[in-house]
Formats: C-alpha cells, structure tokens, sequence
C-alpha cells in the first residue's frame, strides 16, 4: 500500500512520517546483504499502516546503494495457484534457469508449468526449492540483491514454503529478504522463526503532519475526528481526509458502528466508485476479478481514456502496461461493492479467455457458479489432479475443497472433502487437515467415509501435544473397523500408536492392546509391530522382536508406509542402528513428497536415534531439520521435543547455561503433564547440564522427578523413565540419596522380564553396581561394560567404564582402571563429550599416565554440525556444487562455509581436509 510520498527529502526520498525506527532496521538490513546482520526481516502491521511504503522505499534505498531488486506481491486472485508468487519473484530472471543443474532446471521448469505434462512423477518440493535457491545466489552473485516480498498473507502456500526455504538459507549469500504481511495474517512459516518488526500506528503529531500534508487539510472538529478514527492509521488518515473533503459538513466520516479500522476502510474505498463511468467501474472490476497487474491479461480493459477517472480518483497507477491498486484493499472494495451479477459476468468474461489455462479457468467458473455444479466441481478437481503432479499439494487441497462446495451429491462431497485432507496432509499442514476432515460427520452416514474422516482428524492432531484428542478420534476407528475393514483399522491402530507413547497414559496403552487383539488377522501384519513395541516395549520383546525382524526383511523395497513405524519399532526396541537405517531411508523418500507434518516427526525418531548411537552431529543436524519442519507445520510435539534433544547435546558437550537457555524457551508456556515423554527427556537434560557442571544435587532432583514419589516409586513415562536410571544412581551416590535411589531402582526392575535389549541391561547394571555394597558391585560393573553390544550405545558405554574405574581406582586397583579409563576417554574425545572428558583425564593422570588432548579436538569442537559435516563430505572429494545438492544449499553458501571452516581447522585449503579428519577420527 503507498500512503503517499509525504515528508522533507532525506537520504534516497522523502522523509517517511513517524518512521525513523522502521527505516532503521531496514536500512540495516539492506546493508546486511553484503555485510554484516540478519538477513530476513518480517515487517509486520495492520492494513494501512505503510507497510508497502515501506518496502518500496528499502526497495528505492537497495537501487541507490547499487543492489538488485527482486520483486512479489501477493495476490488474492492468485493465492490457489501453485508457485504463482514464485513465478512472480523470478520472471525477470527466468533466462536463468537453463543454465541450473539438469535436475533442478526440470524442477523448476515443471513447477512452473514451461514443460508439457509427460506423464512423469510428482515434482521433488525440495529440488524445486533448491532451485530457486540456486537461481538466486546466481542472480546475487552479480550484484548484491534485495528480496522485497509484499502482502505476504496473500502468496500461494507453495511459494510461502519456498521463501521460508531461501530464508533459512541466507548465511553466506549476498541477499537480504524484506517480506511484509498484514500483522493478524503473518504466514505461519514466518511467525517466529526471524526477526520481526511491527509497523504500529502513528503518534498524534505524526498524524497531525500527515493530514497537514494532504490537498484539503481538515480543519476544526471535523481534523479532530479523523484523528480519533483513523487512530494514526495512515491510509486511514489519508482517506477520511479525502472524504472530508469531498464533505466538509458532514458530520458522520465514517461507517456507523465499531466496527474493525480494516472494514471501515474497505467501506470507504467504495465512495469513490459511484462517480466514475461505467466502463472505469466495469474494468476496475475486471481487474479485481483477474487478480493481475498485467493488462494484456485482462479482456475488454479499455484504453487510457477509460483509466483516466480512476487515476484521478487516486484508486489505481497505469504505467508500462500495468494497472496498480493504490492498496490491495482497493481490489476488496471494488470487487465486494458490484454486485453477484456483475462479479457473475466478469467471471464468465475471464473464463472465456482463459481456455489455454485450464486451471485459473476452473477457479473462475467455480467463482462464477450460481450454486452447486457438477462440470465446475469435476474442472477443479481435475485442476487439483495436475497441481498435484507438479507437487502443488496445497493448491490442490485447496481447489478440491473448493470442488466439494460445488459438489451436488452429498457423498461426492464427503469424498472430495476427504481427498483436499488427504492432499493438506501430503502438504503437511495438520491444522488445516483437521478442518477440512471435520465437515465430513455432516455429509454422510457411510461408516467407511466416516471413519477415515476420523482417521484424518486423529492424524492432524498426533504430531500436537494434544495427546488425548488425537485418540478420541483414532481409538474408536481402530474398533469400529476392527473386522469390517481391518487395514483401516490397523493403520488407525497404528498413527494411535504415537499418540499413546508420547501421552505415557497407562489407559490409552490397555485399549491398543485391547483394539489389536479384535482386528481381523491379515496376511501382512507389518502394521502391529509399531502399535506392539510402543506399548508394550518390554513385554514379550523376543516375540515382538521376530516379528519386527521378519517384517523388515518382507518389507518391498522403499516402502515408506512401512519404513516409518518399523524404524519407530527398533528405536522404541534398542535394535538401535536398525532404527538409524530404516528411518534414514524414509527420510531420503520423505524429502522426495511435500509431507513436511511426517518429515518432522520422522527426523525427529532418527534424531534421537543418532544420539543414542553416537552419531551427534548427524542427531544435531536431523534435529533442526525436524524443528523447521515442524514450525511450518504446526507440530508442537516436535516443536518441543527438537529443542529438548539438542539441548541435550549442549549440555553433553559442556554447554549447560546454553542447554538451560534452550530447554526454558523450548517449555516455556507448554504443560508437559500430559506428555509424559517431553516431560522425561527436559528432566534428563536438565540433569545432563547439571551434571556436566559437577552439580550432583539438582541432577538428582531432576532425574529424580521421572519416577513417582510413591511408597512404590513408579516410573512416569513406561519407556522413557527406565534410561534414566544410571544416571540417577551416579547423581545419588555423590548427592547423599543412595537409599531413596535403591527404593526407584528395585521398584523399576520388577517391572522388566529377564529378556532385556543389552542397552537396558547395561544400564541397570550399572545403577545396581553403584547402589550395590562393595563386595557385589565388582561383577554388576564387569557386566555393565563387559558385553561388546554396549559399545553400540557409546556414551552409555564410555560412562559405565569412567564409573567402573573410579571404583577400582578408589581401591587402589590402578592397573586395571586405566584401559577402562582409556576406553571411556577415547569415546568422550570422538564424540566431544568435554566435561566427562576432562574428568576422565583428570582420572587417567591421577594413575600415572600423562594426557594431552589432542589439539585438533579442540579445533574440530568450533565447527557447528552444519560446517562439520560439509568439512566430512569435502573431504571426500565432492564439489561445492555436489554438497549443495545433498544439503539443499546453494553452492556459493557451501564455499562461505568452508572459507570458514579452514581457518577453524588451522589449514588453508580443501586438499588438507582428509589429513585433518582422519587425526580426529584416528589420533595417535
């Protein structure tokens, strides 16, 4: 929106009113495009208030420093086209895209629609978004480029996943992102994530200048109403100025009632409308119903002569062929004050025009439809059949809702309903699969179509923290179809699973394995091995273990449906590099689909799972894979969860007051009660950090907490509790609480069969030879560290042989603690493990043996994971450009990255990158 170029001129134009603030921040973050500061600012107000003068003028600003500027501005007329905004930002840059990679190049062609459909699979999102990514740093690698997105509330969701993706990948690029949206509309992939600046309204005496700058400055009691209504709202300031001008008498500016300042000013615009012709009138309208800029797109737009009047009347800008609304609430007004008729007609007129474009001619027949109509309804759903093959899920989710309200049949609409969730599920957005699902209940009484409406509902709430929700609508599908459709049943069974683990209510596990026991057998049972392991983890394990093994070894190849709850399956079981294996293989397929709501949770297991092995960059790097994919989603399971592990990691690299700071924002406002495995894992890593400071009384107090205080004591997550118990009997023997230990440990133990993962048993034999008198702890040590499985689970392993030879060091025995000490500090080293590493070393020097931490740890220690597993593949000889397609990262942001990461390394180049890693990994 362009309030007017009002001001003094200052710098590269007038001065903005009461904007010296905002124009800070964005002369900050022009600048930060070749230099220094956050690259993405998210500019944020109600309508009206300038946000577009705003843009305009950083854009103005980005010009004279000697930056390109690329452009988009939402549009509602193009909201439900897929990558329609990314269509925009490009179109002058377009030249571009046959010089990307082969595979990108087709992406982004294909997306765009410059191929003809061949019959090919569905677009990989991730290789479109690459693309882009890459047509850009190109694009600013010839100058420095400013991104300037307007009306952000109004862009395509697929060109939304687009920018959040370029966003998050900024570092190293010289680029900068501007991007503005209405403050109660901000899209969801950029309400947190990035720096935000809120454009308020305008304090008195900048309002008072701005009207003072107006043709007809206001004067008396009417200036002071207009302050009163427009409360600093510039556009409003702006418009009811011009009102009072065209009355100065009347007393009444604006609407009657309270009602918003937004619907007021839409009110307002249609002042104008009733003196203009009929043909102005009738190609405003035309242009608002188009939802483009472009005249040459527009029938019957008329010439000059027929513009003049709405230029005069300050609605729109003609120039190089473009018409330009002074605010996108002028297309609001013009189009919400014709009537149904007239909007009718234009409609029509478009669609007519519009018989190569197949899909925005569906859009507007179905705007123009007098009610429910079968060929309309049949033409968007034909719409979202292509968009979905161009990877459009959203899009196509939203022409197939669209297509349902147009669906005369009741039945037809249910099921059309159902295959828009079934496409928003695809595009990972669970919220609006739980809208969608619940208008089916009102369409049909076909048990089938009900129940998967439920099984859709159920699924969009599984990935919240609203555990029992998700299962009121899951559990009661898994028994009503237990015999009459058993594969939807075991797949309802099944999603209830996750739900029911990460809940840790004993209620919700008795009825799953109530429901399984009804559900008519089926030649594949692959799906009872998720819903078994993740109830019942340490009940029949042997059984649930073959079954596990002989499922994965039927499982056709690449199939994600399978891959997913199988990996699920062996983490829950400790088949730990199992887990890693099959979940990384639904990751690879995952990134290939448009399911950011699965990716999330899925990165989530395999980053828990990489954790527990020992691999802690690649946990860090699928953690925060899992956490910006849960933000665009929604999925605050994830949303949680993802913080709390890579706090986890700081606080076992020796970064506790980082670790606490994460866990406190990650929590903050959450009721983790009803989660009891979020609940678990913050106690754990605020025990983690406890102990890395050697603070040995809180870390009791924290582990202590994921046991009840019972006589009894019980454990507050089944599953999750259980791994907390070595670490609890370490904190208690420093901490004075041997005894209240002993009491959790007993207690726990009862409730585990004598066939335990070698994890879990290593892990009770550690806390019984730390609770146990001396005369039996020796052979609970030698059983904590002697079996070779529990090198699988290296930090577990490493810290079982510090112990053991604390032990034997404290008796004197210091010949045989120093392999053990030996062991434990080689492990720590590999997996930078500071604080247990330097008091392993402290240990080892205190019997003889003189430690000096190889230098190059340290070093290696100052990569992030990201640089650390660049420097991993460069060293295997791949290119920047290689790297870059792996990571979905330019590969300019590769090179930034290694300029950084050689002096880190203390080497000067890629070819010295081997040598460096290999002493890491081998050191002497």
């Amino acid at each position: 929106m362009d309030v007017g170029d009002f001001g003094a001129e200052q710098g590269h134009g007038p001065a903005i009113l009461g904007r010296d603030r905002e124009m800070s921040r964005i002369t900050q973050l022009v600048g930060a495009a070749d230099g220094n500061g956050p690259k993405v600012l998210v500019l944020t107000g109600e309508p009206g208030v300038g946000k577009s003068t705003l843009v305009d003028r950083a854009a103005t600003q980005a010009a004279h420093r000697g930056r390109r500027v690329l452009w988009v501005r939402g549009c509602e007329g193009e909201q439900d086209l897929g990558f329609a905004g990314v269509h925009q930002l490009l179109s002058p840059v377009l030249s571009g895209v046959d010089r990307l990679p082969a595979r990108q190049r087709d992406a982004l062609r294909h997306a765009f629609g410059m191929d003809q459909a061949d019959g090919s699979p569905t677009t990989d999102p991730l290789l479109i978004r690459t693309a882009v990514l890459t047509l850009l740093s190109d694009t600013a690698a010839e100058r420095p480029l400013l991104i300037a997105v307007d009306d952000a509330q109004w862009l395509d969701v697929g060109s939304l996943d687009v920018l959040a993706f370029v966003a998050r990948r900024l570092d190293g690029e010289p680029t900068a992102l501007l991007l503005a949206a209405r403050e109660e509309a901000v899209p969801v992939r950029f309400d947190r994530d990035f720096p935000h600046l809120t454009a308020g309204p305008l304090d008195r005496a900048a309002a008072g200048l701005l009207l003072d700058q107006q043709p007809q400055p206001p004067r008396g009691r009417g200036r002071s109403q207009i302050l009163e209504q427009a409360a600093g709202n510039p556009l409003a300031l702006i418009e009811l100025a011009r009102a009072f001008a065209r009355d100065p008498g009347r007393n009444d500016l604006g609407p009657s009632g309270s009602l918003p300042l937004t619907d007021r000013l839409e009110h307002l615009f249609t002042a104008d409308l009733p003196t203009l012709p009929p043909a102005t009138r009738r190609a405003l309208l035309l242009v608002a119903a188009a939802g483009t800029a472009q005249l040459s797109d527009v029938p019957d737009a008329g010439g000059p002569e027929v513009w003049e009047p709405a230029e005069r009347a300050g609605l729109v800008r003609v120039d190089g062929g473009q018409v330009r609304l002074r605010h996108p609430l002028v297309r609001s007004a013009v189009y919400q004050a014709a009537s149904f008729a007239e909007r009718r007609e234009v409609h029509l007129i478009l669609a007519a025009t519009l018989a190569h474009e197949p899909d925005r001619r569906a859009w507007h027949l179905a705007e123009a439809a007098l009610g429910p109509d079968e060929d309309v309804a049949r033409a968007l759903a034909e719409s979202a059949e292509r968009l979905q093959h161009r990877g459009g899920h959203a899009a196509a989710a939203t022409a197939l809702e669209r297509a349902a309200e147009l669906t005369p049949d009741p039945q037809e609409r249910a099921r059309r309903l159902l295959a828009a969730a079934t496409s928003a599920m695809y595009a990972g957005h669970p919220q609006w699969v739980g809208e969608i699902a619940g208008r089916v209940g009102g369409l049909t009484v076909d048990p089938q179509l009900l129940a998967e409406a439920s099984l859709r509902a159920g699924w969009s709430l599984a990935v919240t923290l609203r555990h029992d929700d998700s299962l009121a609508f899951l559990l009661p599908v898994a028994e009503s179809m237990a015999t009459h459709a058993p594969a939807l049943a075991l797949n309802a069974l099944s999603t209830a699973a996750t739900p029911a683990y990460n809940s840790g209510d004993p209620r919700h596990r008795h009825d799953i394995q109530r429901i399984n026991g009804l559900i008519t057998r089926q030649p594949d049972e692959t799906d009872r091995v998720w819903p078994q392991a993740a109830v019942r983890p340490f009940t029949d394990r042997q059984q649930t273990l073959k079954s596990l093994h002989h499922a994965v070894d039927t499982l056709p190849h690449g199939s994600l449906t399978g891959l997913v709850p199988l990996g699920g399956a062996a983490w829950i079981l400790d088949e730990t590099d199992e887990a890693v294996r099959l979940l990384d293989q639904a990751m690879h397929q995952l990134r290939r689909a448009a399911t950011a709501g699965a990716n999330c949770t899925v990165a989530q297991a395999l980053a828990l799972a990489h954790f527990e092995s020992g691999a802690w960059s690649a946990a860090q790097a699928a953690a925060e894979e899992a956490l910006w994919t849960a933000t665009e989603a929604g999925a605050d399971n994830v949303m949680v969860g993802s913080p709390l592990l890579q706090a986890t990691l700081r606080a076992a690299r020796g970064d506790s007051a980082g670790a606490r700071a994460q866990v406190d924002d990650a929590v903050r406002g959450r009721d983790l009660r009803k989660s009891r495995s979020l609940y678990v894992r913050h106690r754990h890593a605020l025990a983690l950090a406890a102990l890395a400071e050697g603070d040995h009384e809180t870390a009791y107090g924290q582990l202590r907490r994921a046991f009840t205080r019972d006589a009894r004591p019980a454990t507050v997550h089944y599953h999750a509790s259980l791994y907390c118990l070595a670490d609890l009997a370490a904190a208690a023997v420093r901490a004075g609480q041997a005894d209240d230990a002993r009491a959790v440990l007993h207690a726990a133990e009862k409730t585990l069969e004598q066939h335990r993962s070698a994890r879990l048993a290593a892990i009770v034999h550690r806390a019984s030879a730390l609770l146990s008198d001396p005369g039996d702890a020796e052979s609970r040590f030698r059983a904590a560290t002697g079996d070779p499985a529990g090198a699988s689970w290296p930090f577990e392993h490493a810290l079982a042989h510090l112990d053991f030879a604390e032990w034997l060091r404290r008796r004197r025995r210091t010949a045989e603690a120093r392999p053990l000490l030996g062991t434990a500090l080689d492990i720590f080293e590999r997996l930078d493990a500071r604080p247990w590493a330097e008091r392993t070393a402290a240990e080892l020097r205190a019997t003889g043996v003189a430690v000096a931490v190889p230098a190059v740890h340290d070093v290696l220690a100052d990569l992030t994971p990201q640089e650390l597993q660049i420097a991993e593949l460069a060293a295997e000889g791949l290119t920047n450009r290689d790297i870059g397609t792996r990571l979905f990262l330019s590969h300019r942001t590769i090179g930034f990255h290694l300029h950084k990461i050689f002096p880190k390394l203390g080497i000067t180049g890629r070819a010295q990158l081997r040598d460096v890693l290999d002493r890491v990994r081998r050191p002497d």
